[in-house]
């Protein structure tokens, strides 16, 4: 019987296919998509990249599959098994809103307004702004908690603060943001902004959702977010001028006198209504109705000792609140927030304000959470803290005048030698054999004593990111491009592409103007083409590879220069390009085989030569070449399993065997691809559920294909 495919399906399908799931499999099935395609159409047709070449491929395909009731069955099975349609939103927890919020309830009747307003195809997209401490954030969390009965399919709330980026996260970055917040399996999150953004409004379609993104920077951070469905509140929250971004703007204004009081005295509580009431004026002068500051001094007048605050005042609410809780810490605990402050950190730790001080780690514990006390720093989860930007300025400014210039570059030199002596030994500890993690001398040691050398990088990639524009700015060319190589384990094991690249393009554009060596040079050109690629900037990719290429033949590294040739081959397979992709994997393998005994990678050969055995095996299935596809991935699933020899690699084996099995599928050898999916299954970890899931897929097809 004709199974029908209809347009429609084949058209999300292919909209999704390389836009779509990440990582191994989401190639894996790229992989399978494309060369059906290539039987389909009878030749090779490389992936498009707009959406609306992708249509028009879907049409062309559904066109061929009228008559062609196997083909057509392949499709059907194909689009079954596709994991584009399994993600599905949670509905998502607002952060609380203030418990001292005071009268801003005509910007609440403002937003609501928005929200309830007849659609007409217009989206419902606000611009909340205000100064830094005008309560924006609390306007947006209060509106949460007010409003869950018209929203019941989702709240969903971003922070940008903290991101890599100097400017926060582009709008893929944001994207990415949001789709974890809404609960998506990472193995499920699109590789791509296209396939983030798609993704994104199939969870808002037909539903009542309200997104708030925070600390928004510039207008192309949010673009992608504007709704297209008239159940979708977005509210883009802005401390400072606001972007131009076309919305309802609601801007958040300075209490009134009367509505600061309430505020101090709820903050302050009845039992200090004295001091409230002698320290009032001043305080009222100096917050001129900012809600941020006039918090903060209301719990300073908590404090046991707090006296009136004296001396010269910064203009700024928000900085005179800093300078108010300055003066009621001791000398140490200020001496080490203003040092901390220096370098712009996205986030610090007790081991970094360490650094930046010259204390002990125990006393950096000890005086950040008298800061926290004062208000000039915010808790965050795992011990970690950070600085408002206007906090993190005032502070920054008045350490220069307090110590002196010295003094304070000294510090931040020191904090750039904590994030040293933290990410070199985790990269290497995260890829122990590695000849990428190599690293200095001096931090071999200490990686042996690196539990979780993951979990340490994503910990510090922000500021490795900050710490690479810093060392630049400090004339520290070494430290800034050591600090992003030592990136490489997060972009490769853990798929942190959207927090690295930042660092890798600034990087790699040092590398370049600073004259780095070419072997430096070439790894960061590598690191930033893989990690191009994973996110689909395939000519850019392509660009950074080449470059890496030309670096590594000027530094006369064979297997440096055979990887990156390599990338190039892996750049092309996966925009279904098989043939070009089989040549430069034969290129890499000559390149490979010119590595002699006993010279530079003569160690890493025999893998190197099974891992491109693997992809060639791989492009020649995309070519049709199934029995020469076979040989190549029979004699790396034979490498992999220890016959030749090699420590067997469980992982490996199965990925091969996967790879092994889809090709005795489309070779019609469908009893054999059922015995390599058996061999394959028991070798993969349990956290590899994505892999299991393909796999039970694969059966599938093969199954029906036998019946």
């Amino acid at each position: 019987m004709l199974e029908v495919v209809a347009l429609s399906a084949l058209t999300t399908f292919l909209l999704g296919v390389g836009n779509g799931a990440a990582g191994e499999i989401g190639k894996n099935l790229t992989l399978s998509a494309g060369a059906l395609v290539r039987r389909t159409l009878g030749r090779e047709t490389p992936l498009p990249d707009g959406a609306e070449e992708r249509r028009e491929l879907a049409g062309r395909v559904h066109a061929e599959l009228g008559g062609d009731a196997r083909r057509a069955g392949e499709w059907a099975r194909l689009l079954e098994d596709s994991p584009y349609a399994e993600a599905e939103p949670s509905h998502g927890v607002m952060p609380p809103a203030p418990w001292a919020f005071t009268n801003q309830e005509k910007v609440l009747k403002q937003l609501v307004r928005e929200a309830d307003r007849p659609w007409e195809g217009r989206p419902r997209t606000v611009l909340l702004s205000g100064p830094a401490g005008s309560g924006s954030t609390s306007v947006a969390l209060r509106l949460g908690a007010e409003t869950r009965d018209r929203f019941p399919d989702g709240q969903h709330y971003v922070d940008l603060r903290g991101a890599a980026g100097g400017t926060g996260p582009d709008s893929a970055g944001v994207l990415l943001r949001l789709l974890r917040e809404m609960d998506v399996d990472p193995d499920l999150v699109p590789a791509t902004e296209a396939g983030r953004e798609r993704l994104y409004r199939r969870f808002t379609s037909g539903r009542k959702v309200l997104v708030v993104i925070d600390h928004v920077t510039s207008a192309a951070q949010i673009r992608a977010l504007v709704p297209s469905t008239p159940d979708v509140l977005l509210v883009v929250v802005v401390s400072g001028p606001p972007p131009l971004l076309e919305a309802e703007r609601v801007a958040v204004p300075p209490l009134a006198d009367r509505h600061a009081k309430r505020l101090v005295r709820k903050v302050a509580g009845p039992e200090h209504a004295a001091r409230v009431k002698a320290e009032l004026p001043g305080v009222l002068e100096r917050c001129r109705g900012n809600p941020f500051a006039l918090h903060a001094e209301a719990r300073l007048l908590t404090r046991a000792g707090a006296g009136p605050v004296s001396g010269g005042r910064p203009e700024h609410p928000v900085r005179a609140a800093a300078h108010a809780a300055s003066l009621r810490l001791g000398p140490e605990a200020l001496r080490l927030c203003r040092l901390t402050a220096l370098g712009g950190w996205p986030s610090v730790s007790a081991g970094l304000a360490a650094a930046a001080a010259g204390v002990d780690a125990a006393t950096a514990a000890r005086l950040l959470d008298e800061a926290v006390e004062v208000g000039l720093l915010e808790p965050l989860p795992d011990l970690r803290y950070r600085f408002r930007p206007e906090v993190r300025r005032q502070l920054a400014e008045t350490a220069t005048a307090a110590y002196g210039v010295a003094a304070c570059a000294d510090a931040v030199a020191r904090v750039l030698d904590a994030l040293l002596a933290l990410v070199l030994p985790a990269s290497r500890a995260a890829l122990p054999e590695s000849w990428r993690t190599e690293v200095p001398a001096e931090h071999q040691e200490a990686s042996g004593a690196v539990p979780d050398g993951l979990a340490v990088l994503a910990a510090e990639v922000a500021n490795a990111a900050r710490g690479v524009v810093v060392a630049e700015e400090h004339g520290r060319i070494d430290t800034a491009l050591w600090l992003a190589r030592a990136l490489w384990p997060l972009q490769l094991k853990a798929g942190h592409w959207d927090e690295v690249l930042p660092a890798l393009r600034d990087a790699a554009r040092c590398a370049e103007e600073r004259r780095a060596d070419e072997r430096t040079a070439a790894a960061l050109h590598f690191q930033l083409a893989h990690c191009l690629g994973e996110t689909g900037r395939w000519e850019r990719a392509a660009r950074a590879a080449r470059a890496a290429v030309t670096y590594e033949r000027a530094a006369g590294h064979l297997r440096g220069e055979a990887s990156a040739v390599e990338l190039l081959g892996l750049l092309s397979l996966n925009r279904w390009e098989y043939e070009e992709a089989y040549a430069r994997f034969a290129e890499a393998e000559a390149v490979y085989r010119r590595i002699g005994p006993g010279e530079e990678g003569a160690a890493d050969l025999p893998r190197a030569l099974a891992l491109i055995e693997r992809h060639k095996g791989r492009a020649l299935r995309g070519t049709g070449r199934l029995d020469e596809s076979r040989r190549f991935l029979e004699r790396a699933v034979d490498f992999f399993a220890g016959r030749t020899g090699a420590p067997p690699e469980a992982y490996n084996r199965a990925r091969a065997l996967t790879d092994l099995a889809e090709t005795l599928h489309e070779a019609g050898d469908d009893a054999a691809a059922l015995d390599r999916i058996a061999e394959a299954e028991p070798l993969l970890p349990a956290s590899a559920a994505p892999h299991r899931a393909y796999l039970a897929g694969l059966r599938r097809r093969c199954a029906a294909d036998r019946a």
